[in-house]
């Protein structure tokens, strides 16, 4: 077999964040999860309960079943990370995650309001969103063998997470301008959805499910031609017991290493509180400012295509002065940002009430959105570069793993915290306040870390 070009896979790596970005795109955040937060409406409204508070219970909902897959991503992550990284085999898990990917998004077609079950749905998204979250766990692990200059990597985690949020961008597009319809029966580009998709029986949203699966089994083709594994020499396969010890070891030696320490536990609340803005930001458009799915569409691809520009930008600015000024940058805009939504009701912006039917809130959101996948965007590419600065360059791998559970061990936070507090407050507006919290607890615990890391020399 001819040999594989350092080109060729950082090309095929740059696929996997193309393939896999429609499910945070198109599912969690702007057409799935908005859709289930209408028709869980519905339900609650035809089963009794007022507008405002099925809206606010539908929202709690999303949030408990989100913090359910990301507990048992929390639990499973290190565990699997560990038993991958003490046989150096990563394909083949990565195999088994994007079957359930592909399963879990296909199987959102067996959604119809008429038969609603917010089990079976929030289930199934679970699967998809478990089998993509531990998909990118493995693939983020290939970053540091891409190429030996850690200035280089910034540049290349840029590029991906922009090549990734271009693919987002395409698949929304052919999402609201070929299936999904607005008021008038048409969809954006003033097409009847394809396939003859009813509309009544919300076919042309419930479509998305299957849109997603087939997406990332398509272009998930050059990832699987262009990487390889290095397996350890002598080393067993999925050996549990090894993987374990490895892990305990390092957990054990985490002390010695603040600034690593450091890191871990502000990108732990940083990217929690990014998490709850991407999760929520369709839901809370659809309850507190009365969008449709085809207008969350839209601010979606505004969203994405604001993304996918600051990455490149912001990987440029990494490369030239590095992670850190990036990450600091982003989460100060994105606490701003999140102030501004919670401030923005259909009629009022910080409190000031506005004329019935000013487009100011709207316009707000937008800006809004923009400044999410902006920030958003450059923010989680830096982070994932910031690593190989803080990592043992003898242990890279292994200091991935640390990040994926990191990243995981209170992925359910965000979605509890805004569940819980919607569910209290019986307000969606009020629902999302606690990403501002988690945002600070970031930014203050980055105070500890050292730009270079520990291990610099």
């Amino acid at each position: 077999m001819a040999e594989i070009t350092r080109r060729k896979r950082i090309w095929g790596w740059y696929f996997f964040d193309w393939a896999s970005q429609p499910y945070n795109t198109l599912l969690l955040t702007f057409i799935f999860g908005p859709y289930f937060a209408q028709t869980a409406t519905n339900a609650l409204v035809e089963g009794g309960m007022g507008l405002s508070a099925a809206k606010a219970q539908a929202q709690a909902y999303w949030g408990y079943g989100l913090a359910l897959a990301g507990i048992a991503i929390a639990i499973l992550a290190p565990v699997l990370g560990a038993v991958a990284d003490s046989s150096g085999r990563r394909m083949p898990w990565i195999w088994l995650f994007s079957v359930m990917y592909v399963v879990g998004a296909g199987a959102l077609w067996w959604t119809a309001p008429a038969d609603f079950s917010m089990l079976w749905a929030l289930f199934f998204f679970g699967i998809g969103l478990i089998g993509m979250e531990f998909a990118t766990i493995f693939t983020n692990a290939y970053l540091p063998e891409l190429h030996p200059d850690a200035d280089e990597r910034g540049r290349i985690s840029g590029d991906g997470w922009a090549f990734g949020y271009a693919g987002g961008v395409l698949a929304l597009i052919a999402m609201i301008a070929l299936f999904q319809s607005g008021a008038n029966g048409r969809t954006m580009a003033g097409l009847t959805p394809l396939f003859g998709l009813d509309q009544s029986t919300k076919a042309d949203t419930r479509i998305v499910g299957p849109m997603a699966a087939i997406w990332y089994a398509v272009f998930m083709i050059p990832f699987f031609l262009y990487i390889r594994d290095t397996p350890k020499p002598g080393a067993v396969r999925y050996r549990v017991g090894a993987g374990l010890s490895d892990l305990l070891r390092t957990l054990r030696g985490l002390p010695k290493h603040p600034s690593l320490l450091a890191y871990l536990g502000s990108s732990m609340f940083y990217r929690d509180a990014l998490n709850g803005m991407y999760t929520f930001g369709g839901v809370y458009a659809l309850g507190v400012l009365d969008w449709s799915i085809q207008e969350i569409g839209i601010f979606g691809i505004l969203a994405a295509i604001s993304g996918a520009v600051f990455c490149v930008l912001g990987g440029r600015i990494d490369r030239r002065i590095g992670p850190m000024p990036v990450i600091v940058a982003c989460c100060v805009i994105l606490i701003a940002t999140a102030c501004l939504i919670i401030s923005l009701g259909p009629n009022s912006v910080m409190g000031v009430s506005l004329p019935e039917g000013s487009a100011l809130p709207d316009i707000l959101f937008y800006v809004a959105g923009a400044s999410i996948g902006a920030a958003g965007g450059a923010l989680q590419a830096s982070s994932r570069n910031m690593l190989t600065r803080q990592g043992n360059p003898e242990r890279m791998t292994e200091a991935f793993g640390l990040y994926a559970l990191s990243g995981k061990a209170t992925s359910f936070l965000a979605p509890a915290l805004i569940g819980l507090t919607s569910d209290l407050t019986g307000s969606q507006r009020l629902g999302i306040t606690p990403v501002v919290g988690l945002f600070i607890i970031g930014l203050i615990l980055l105070a500890w870390v050292k730009p270079k890391g520990d291990f610099a020399t």
